[in-house]
C-alpha cells in the first residue's frame, strides 16, 4: 500500500527543497523526491554554486597577475592548479549537499531517491535502480527545473562539446574555446576560462550580449570583457559543424552576411534552457503544458489540476534560483490557506563576471515601451571613494524613476559587488520607494553603496560628486 503524505515535492533544487522545508514548518507531512544522488538540484550541483566557486578562484588568480603590483605587492609569476580549483568547487558543493540533507532531517521531511512519475493525479511511482515504490499525496508540487538546449548538429558529449554542466567538470582549460551564446551563463563560464588563459570567442545571434539587461549595461559589459581579452561576434549564427579528432570547426554566418570558419578545442553551447518534464507522465495526471513545454499554471501556481502546483524553471518566466525559492515558499503557504504575494518586479538578476552586473525592475527601454514618462540618473564608480580605494572603478549605477511621482521603476548596476548592492535596489522596488527617499537615506562613507544614493540624486540633477 502506498505511503500517504500531505505534500509531495518533485525536485530538490532551490524551488523544491525550500518548498519542502516551508511545508514541513507549516505542519504538513512532507516528502521530497530527487532523481540525483545528492540534493540541491541543478543550481547547487551543476549550476549557480560550482560556477561561482570557479569564478571566484579564477578571479583571485587574475587579480594577482593584474592588480597586485599596483598595491605594492610583488609576487613572482603566479600559476594555478586547476585540479585544486575543481577540488575546492566540489568540496563547496558537497558541504551544501550535506547542509540540505541536515535541514530535511531537522524538519522531518521524508526523502526519496529516484525518478518520480504520475500513475494518476494523486499517486506517484518512484523508480531507482530497477526498484519501484509508490506514494500518494493530497498536494503535489512540481519543481523539476530545466536543462540546457543544444544544437541538433552539435550534440553534447560533455568532453569537447559542452553544456554548462560539462564546462564545470573539465580536466584542464582548453587552449581555445568557442562559446555559442553570450547570455549570462555564457559570459560567466567564458570569463572563467579566459582568466585561466584560454582564448575565448563568442558567437551571439542577437546584436548585444546579455540582452535581458538594460542596453547601457550590456554595452558596457561587452567593452570591459573585450578589454580582458574575450572576443565577440554579434548578430552571428552557427550554421554547421565539422568534428575531427583534433578540433571542432564551426561555420558561422556573420553580421556582414559572410560565412566564416572558426576552429577550437572545445565548444560551449549556452543558447538557453528548457523545462525538464521528462518521465513525469503529466498526461496521466491531466496536467497541461504550453507549446514550449512549460507547465500551465494560474495566478496561484495551480496547474490544470488544482491540487498540483508548479514552480521555478518549469513554468514560464525568468529561470532564477531565487525566483523558484520565493515561489516554493508561496505555494507552501497557499496550501495552508495563506495569501502570499510575490512582487516579480523586485526579483533581481545578476551576472557574476568582473565587474558584476545586477538589475531589478524595468530597463529604460521597457519603461518607455510601457508609456511611462521617466527621469534617469546615473553615477560612475570612478567618482566613488571606496571604488578608488579598492581599485574597482569600472561601471556605474543607473536609476529610472517616474517623472510625476518619483517612484523608482528600475535600478541597474555594473561594477564591483553589484550582486550585493542590488538588494537595496530590490527593496526600493518592493516598497515602491521614490528616488527622493533613497537620496535622503544616509549611506555609510566610504562605501560602494553611496553610488546608489548619488544616482538617486542625479535623477533630479543634484548629484554631489558628479
Amino acid at each position: 500500500m502506498a505511503e500517504n503524505f500531505d505534500v509531495a515535492v518533485i525536485g530538490s533544487g532551490p524551488g523544491g527543497y525550500v518548498a519542502a522545508i516551508r511545508c514541513a514548518q507549516l505542519g504538513l507531512k512532507t516528502a521530497c523526491i530527487e532523481k540525483r544522488m545528492e540534493l540541491g538540484g541543478t543550481c547547487l550541483n551543476v549550476g549557480c554554486i560550482p560556477s561561482k566557486a570557479l569564478l571566484q578562484s579564477s578571479e583571485f588568480y587574475w587579480k594577482i597577475g593584474h592588480e597586485a603590483k599596483s598595491h605594492g605587492i610583488d609576487i613572482p609569476k603566479a600559476d594555478f592548479n586547476f585540479k585544486q580549483m575543481m577540488s575546492r568547487k566540489t568540496q563547496i558543493v558537497s558541504s551544501f549537499n550535506q547542509g540540505i540533507a541536515g535541514l530535511f532531517q531537522k524538519n522531518k521531511i521524508t526523502r526519496f531517491a529516484g525518478t518520480a512519475s504520475f500513475q494518476n493525479p494523486t499517486t506517484l511511482s518512484i523508480s531507482n535502480s530497477g526498484s519501484t515504490q509508490e506514494i500518494s499525496a493530497r498536494y503535489i508540487i512540481l519543481a523539476t527545473g530545466s536543462e540546457p538546449i543544444g544544437l541538433p548538429f552539435l550534440p553534447f558529449d560533455e568532453r569537447r562539446i559542452l553544456s554548462s554542466t560539462g564546462a564545470l567538470a573539465l580536466e584542464q582549460p582548453p587552449k581555445k574555446m568557442l562559446v555559442v551564446g553570450a547570455g549570462i551563463i555564457g559570459v560567466e563560464l567564458g570569463s572563467v576560462y579566459s582568466r585561466l588563459g584560454s582564448e575565448v570567442i563568442f558567437v551571439e545571434f542577437l546584436d548585444r550580449i546579455c540582452p535581458t539587461f538594460d542596453e547601457s549595461l550590456s554595452k558596457e559589459l561587452q567593452k570591459l570583457l573585450q578589454g580582458q581579452g574575450m572576443q565577440f561576434n554579434l548578430s552571428s549564427k552557427v550554421i554547421s559543424a565539422d568534428i575531427s579528432d583534433k578540433q571542432i570547426t564551426l561555420k558561422v554566418a556573420m553580421a556582414d552576411q559572410s560565412v566564416q570558419e572558426m576552429s577550437s578545442d572545445a565548444v560551449l553551447i549556452c543558447i538557453g534552457r528548457k523545462p525538464y518534464t521528462l518521465g513525469l507522465n503529466l498526461d496521466k495526471a491531466a496536467v497541461l503544458v504550453t507549446e514550449k513545454g512549460f507547465v500551465k499554471i494560474d495566478g496561484a501556481f495551480r496547474t490544470s489540476q488544482p491540487h498540483i502546483f508548479a514552480i521555478g524553471d518549469i513554468v514560464d518566466g525568468p529561470m532564477l534560483a531565487h525566483k523558484a525559492s520565493e515561489e516554493g515558499i508561496a505555494v507552501a503557504e497557499i496550501i495552508v490557506g495563506h495569501r502570499p504575494k510575490i512582487e516579480y518586479a523586485a526579483i533581481p538578476n545578476v551576472v557574476y563576471t568582473h565587474p558584476e552586473v545586477a538589475s531589478v525592475g524595468m530597463t529604460e527601454a521597457e519603461a518607455k515601451a510601457a508609456g511611462l514618462d521617466i527621469k534617469v540618473g546615473t553615477f560612475a564608480f570612478k567618482a566613488n571613494s571606496r571604488a578608488r580605494c579598492t581599485g574597482e572603478e569600472e561601471g556605474f549605477v543607473k536609476m529610472i524613476a517616474e517623472s510625476k511621482t518619483g517612484t523608482i521603476v528600475g535600478i541597474h548596476i555594473i561594477g564591483a559587488h553589484a550582486s550585493e548592492l542590488i538588494a537595496e535596489a530590490a527593496l526600493a522596488i518592493e516598497k515602491r520607494c521614490t528616488f527622493e527617499e533613497i537620496a535622503a537615506t544616509p549611506h555609510a562613507h566610504p562605501t560602494l553603496s553611496e553610488a546608489i544614493k548619488e544616482a538617486a540624486l542625479a535623477v533630479d540633477k543634484r548629484a554631489i560628486h558628479k
